[in-house]
C-alpha cells in the first residue's frame, strides 16, 4: 500500500512571531532544490513594536520564494527593490553572488490587525549559477495558473504540472503548488520527480489510509507512482517536487554554497560591511557568533 515514506514534524521557534521550521532537519535535509521550508504565523502586529520586522539581512548562493496566505509583507533589498506581497502573490529573489534585503510588515496590516501568516522557501541554485547575479521578480497572484480540479483549488506558483506551466522563473528544475481542498476531495499528486513532499499548513490529509496532521510534512517515496491524497476535513497544502540535488549544499546562516570556503567569505563580507546596503534601510541584523 502507497503511504507516506516519511512523516515530519515542525520544529516552532519565536522570532518575534511564530515560525514552524520544516526543512532542514534530520529526517530530510531537502526536497529537490528545496533546502528550507518555514511556516510563517499566523500573526499579528501593531503599531508600537517594530522589534518583529526582519531587518536587513545577507543572503548568497540561494533563491528565497515567499508566499502569504494572509496580510501583508513589503519586501525592500540591495538592488533597489521595495515590493509589497500580498495572499496567492510570489516574490522570488534569486541571491547568487550576494544580495541585502528586509521584510517589514506595513503600517496598515499592523493597524487593522490582520494576521500575517505564509510560506518562505529557500531553493539552492544549480552549481553552475551559485554566483549568478543577484534578481528580484515579484508575480502578481493574477499572473500563476490557478483552476478548479476534483474538489480542490490548485495554484501552480513553480514549475510544470497538470499539463500546466507557471512563469515565475526560477533557474533550475522544481515544482511548487499552494492546493485548497473540500472536504471529502480527492487529488492525484503527479509522478516523475524523485523528490517529492506535502505540506500540511491545515487540515486533514490521508494517503493510503494513513493521515497527515496540519503542521506536518508528508514525504512520497521515489518510487511511488501518481499518489492519491483524501481530504478528511477543508485543508490547506504545499507541494514540493524536484530532482536530486546536484551537489551537496552548505547552511550557514543566511548563507548556502557547494564550497565552505566561500561561506567564509560571506561571513567577512558581511562583518566588514563589503555587503550592497538596502536604500532607506539604516539596520541589519549582525552576524551571528559560532556556538
Amino acid at each position: 500500500m502507497n503511504t507516506w515514506s516519511a512523516r515530519i514534524s515542525a520544529k516552532t521557534s519565536d522570532i518575534g512571531f511564530p515560525v514552524r521550521r520544516l526543512l532542514p532537519g534530520r529526517q530530510a535535509r531537502h526536497i529537490g532544490p528545496f533546502i528550507f521550508l518555514d511556516h510563517m504565523g499566523p500573526a499579528h502586529f501593531n503599531l508600537n513594536e517594530r522589534s518583529n520586522d526582519v531587518r536587513p539581512h545577507p543572503h548568497i548562493g540561494l533563491a528565497t520564494l515567499t508566499y502569504l496566505f494572509s496580510g501583508a509583507m513589503l519586501h525592500r533589498d540591495s538592488l533597489g527593490s521595495v515590493q509589497r506581497i500580498e495572499p496567492g502573490a510570489a516574490n522570488l529573489m534569486v541571491a547568487g553572488r550576494g544580495i541585502v534585503h528586509s521584510e517589514r510588515i506595513p503600517d496598515d496590516i499592523r493597524s487593522t490587525g490582520q494576521a500575517v501568516e505564509g510560506l518562505q522557501l529557500w531553493l539552492a541554485l544549480p552549481l553552475a549559477l551559485e554566483e549568478c547575479e543577484p534578481a528580484f521578480m515579484h508575480y502578481a497572484s493574477t499572473a500563476l495558473p490557478a483552476w478548479q480540479q476534483d474538489g480542490s483549488h490548485v495554484q501552480l506558483v513553480l514549475g510544470k504540472a497538470w499539463g500546466r506551466s507557471s512563469p515565475v522563473a526560477f533557474p533550475g528544475e522544481a515544482l511548487y503548488a499552494v492546493i485548497e481542498m473540500a472536504a471529502g476531495a480527492e487529488l492525484v499528486i503527479p509522478a516523475g520527480f524523485a523528490e517529492r513532499g506535502i505540506y500540511l499548513a491545515s487540515g486533514s490529509i490521508s494517503l493510503g489510509g494513513e493521515s497527515l496532521q496540519a503542521g506536518e510534512l508528508g514525504l512520497l517515496a521515489a518510487e511511488m507512482p501518481e499518489a492519491r491524497i483524501h481530504a478528511g476535513q477543508a485543508s490547506r497544502l504545499a507541494l514540493l517536487a524536484g530532482p536530486t540535488p546536484d551537489a551537496h549544499r552548505i547552511l550557514d546562516w543566511n548563507f548556502v554554497s557547494s564550497r565552505m570556503e566561500r561561506i567564509r567569505q560571506a561571513r567577512d563580507d558581511w562583518q566588514q560591511g563589503r555587503f550592497a546596503a538596502v536604500p532607506g534601510e539604516s539596520e541589519f541584523i549582525p552576524l551571528p557568533s559560532r556556538s
